[in-house]
């Protein structure tokens, strides 16, 4: 499959030598190039240093307590029931 990426910019990457072996390694048991998961590690990077790694809701109702979860069915009971 040939894939085709937008204008690039050619950088030097200095990695330790175990983590370029177990990167190459991981590239060819995926059947993908080295440098096409670099690019892919460093775009979800800065999408999520930015903080676009999730939807701007979450987080926005914090009810701070942390036993929301184990109360759900009580905190949801007659929840779409008419009164």
């Amino acid at each position: 499959m040939v894939r085709h990426m937008k204008p690039a910019a050619k950088t030097t990457v200095y990695l330790e030598v175990d983590d370029y072996e177990r990167l190459k390694q991981l590239a060819r048991s995926q059947g993908r190039t080295a440098a096409l998961l670099v690019r892919e590690a460093i775009a979800e990077y800065v999408a999520r240093a930015r903080g676009q790694a999730g939807p701007a809701s979450i987080g926005v109702g914090r009810s701070g307590r942390g036993d929301v979860s184990e109360r759900a069915e009580s905190l949801l009971a007659g929840m779409g029931r008419k009164r």
